[in-house]
């Protein structure tokens, strides 16, 4: 499922020129974010013309990205970012409204204004907000290819509430696995070496000709930050919007990529693909797919053995943990059968496995 969420202008002749949590930042923490009469941030159209092209993808992008407040019955509540997809919604993180019971959002030339969610997903850490009437914005679009390392792309935010802030980077990884719910983890993460901080998650990461490559999910030191890839990011949040929620597939087993040691105690040659340590009784692969059955000893660390191998899964060779999740929640849906490629007792088979329904955390 790929909805196109594209914007009404595109920005022309630009293309020469772990972490901790990186927002649900508590209000009261930033700089105008310490009552509901902060200073307003200055909008894009305000900032003085330039020569950077820093400059110029900001003027382009700022006015579609948000504040939001989210305030709980509890007293608890927070703040982070979100950005305009459409005429009425706006993406951000699970965890920036989550247990939340009230919803602001604040654009680049208004006021606070409410918000209502649409849906919220805990595995992909993405949400939906919408708002009755939004200012003549340009919403922003997703990319249509997955950026390459070491592509330029600034965060555009509000980290500790200070509204409309950008900071720049390039692409430093892509296919990274970030935790999520449950044990289970979000594939195709995008890293960065843009600063990020608490209050920034939910916004956009972009490329220097305005299109976004992620959703700023988490930081930390070390220049080291992660958003939701465009690609899952547009599998999902049509579903948030239709349905309020979004159905991962489910194979029912755990699984680690494998590693010097797992090859050595298996006898694997070559020493990658993804080892299933187990399967889930009444799962999916329950009866299809072996999990580890015993152990072995090597420099005193106990080494699970008897496990199938993932090799492959239809055409996608999965010699990582990674490839094999960024497969999953890109190219396939519940209830879809797909062949598996496996290594099982030294001989390489191939079984078909039916997915099921992630279930809820």
């Amino acid at each position: 499922m790929k909805q196109s969420l594209t914007r009404r202008a595109i920005l022309g002749a630009l293309g020469t020129a772990v972490a901790a949590t990186a927002g649900c930042q508590s209000p009261g923490t930033g700089s105008d974010s310490g009552s509901d009469t902060g200073e307003q941030p200055e909008s894009a159209d305000a900032v003085a013309q330039s020569d950077s092209v820093y400059t110029n993808v900001y003027q382009e992008v700022a006015d579609a990205v948000v504040s939001i407040r989210v305030y709980a019955e509890d007293s608890r509540g927070g703040q982070g970012s979100g950005f305009l997809i459409d005429g009425e919604h706006i993406v951000t993180n699970e965890h920036v409204v989550a247990g939340g019971d009230e919803y602001y959002v604040r654009f680049a030339d208004t006021g606070w204004r409410t918000a209502s969610v649409v849906g919220a997903d805990v595995y992909s850490d993405l949400a939906v907000l919408r708002i009755g009437a939004t200012p003549d914005v340009t919403p922003l679009s997703f990319v249509e290819t997955k950026p390459t390392v070491g592509t330029e792309v600034v965060a555009i935010g509000n980290p500790f509430g200070l509204s409309g802030s950008v900071s720049a980077g390039i692409v430093s990884g892509v296919d990274r696995t970030l935790q999520s719910a449950n044990n289970f983890s979000i594939a195709d993460a995008v890293q960065t070496d843009a600063p990020v901080n608490p209050g920034n998650s939910g916004g956009p990461l972009v490329t220097l000709e305005g299109d976004v490559v992620g959703v700023i999910n988490s930081g930390g030191g070390d220049n080291v930050a992660f958003a939701i890839s465009a690609p899952l990011t547009q599998r999902v949040v049509p579903s948030l919007i239709q349905t309020g929620d979004y159905d991962h597939p489910y194979m029912g087993v755990g699984l680690r990529s494998v590693s010097p040691r797992v090859a050595e105690a298996n006898n694997l040659d070559p020493g990658s693909g993804v080892y299933i340590t187990r399967v889930v009784s009444d799962g999916p692969a329950a009866g299809v797919l072996q999990g580890s059955d015993g152990e072995t000893t090597i420099s005193g660390t106990a080494i699970p053995t008897g496990g199938d191998v993932v090799r492959q899964m239809d055409d996608t060779p999965t010699p990582t943990r990674q490839a094999l999740g960024s497969f999953l929640a890109l190219e396939t849906s519940p209830g879809e059968t797909v062949d598996v490629l496996v290594e099982r007792n030294g001989a390489q088979e191939t079984v078909e496995l039916t997915l099921g329904t992630r279930p809820e955390p």
